[in-house]
């Protein structure tokens, strides 16, 4: 099922709208997602006190009561505002509508992260045995996109922990996976959250440590504008000494290059730097 068989699903004119019992209502079993913020439901359930609840929820009829198909945002605020009934529509559909149902619902979340959002193109494919092709035909996206956010996933913990929390992006992540070894990452990955990096000055940096030109042919053409935070720390050294200073890095190294055109420049550098180290 498609986005918009989704949207028909909840408004085809033939269902009824029904007010079913609360306590007959229980979560889908298929629901992909296990956590829910708690001040955005109380919010909503403060809506739902003034407004009730605009949007019905669509229900599954099981032996024992009712499953959510899709709503259970709505089901939770529900019971933190006190109601006893919700207004629902009930379809009858098989455990592969409830699943394929549930992950879309999820993948239409305004708080969705990069590493949920590959979760569950993930979760498709496993649970409905689908290609990438096919996950992408059923969102309306394309299958290259899928198959990028599905790159993800094999980020480390570690990093992948930081994309889920929002400390960084899902672009960020992509571009970590360049860096082969994990602590390396890790440290690449924290580095870039402390100062702010953008994407670009990530991509940047990754490329200046880690893909080196492969002959002396490439060598002339191999040129990489200096990431942001590096030209930021070039001008600080240049205004705190009075000099130009010039930071390159290549294969994993580094090297800070002070320029004086004088004996005397080279002098006053020097006492410069010695005076620094005596006060630290």
């Amino acid at each position: 099922m498609s986005n918009h068989q989704d949207q028909r699903l909840i408004l085809d004119a033939d269902e009824k709208i029904q007010k079913i019992n609360i306590q007959a209502i229980k979560a889908n079993p298929y629901q992909p997602r296990k956590t829910f913020d708690d001040e955005r439901l109380h919010d909503l359930a403060k809506s739902i006190q003034l407004h009730g609840i605009l949007q019905p929820i669509v229900l599954r009829k099981t032996i024992a009561g009712y499953n959510i198909v899709v709503g259970e945002r709505r089901y939770r605020a529900a019971n933190i505002a006190g109601l006893t009934e919700v207004p629902a529509i009930v379809k009858s559909l098989t455990d592969k509508d409830m699943m394929e149902l549930a992950i879309i619902e999820n993948l239409q979340r305004e708080d969705l992260n990069a590493i949920e959002e590959a979760e569950s193109y993930r979760k498709l494919m496993d649970d409905l045995n689908l290609t990438q092709q096919e996950v992408a035909q059923r969102l309306s996206k394309s299958r290259p996109y899928i198959a990028n956010m599905l790159r993800l996933l094999n980020l480390p913990q570690s990093v992948s922990s930081m994309v889920r929390d929002g400390v960084l992006s899902g672009a960020h992540g992509r571009t970590l996976l360049g860096v082969k070894d994990t602590q390396q990452m890790l440290r690449i990955a924290k580095q870039a959250s402390r100062e702010s990096w953008s994407v670009r000055d990530l991509e940047k940096y990754v490329t200046t440590q880690f893909e080196a030109p492969k002959s002396k042919a490439d060598l002339a053409q191999y040129t990489v504008t200096k990431p942001k935070f590096i030209r930021q720390q070039e001008r600080q050294l240049k205004e705190q000494y009075g000099a130009n200073v010039a930071i390159t890095t290549k294969n994993k190294k580094g090297q800070i290059t002070f320029e004086f055109k004088s004996e005397a420049e080279f002098k006053r550098l020097i006492h410069q730097l010695n005076e620094k180290y005596k006060h630290e």
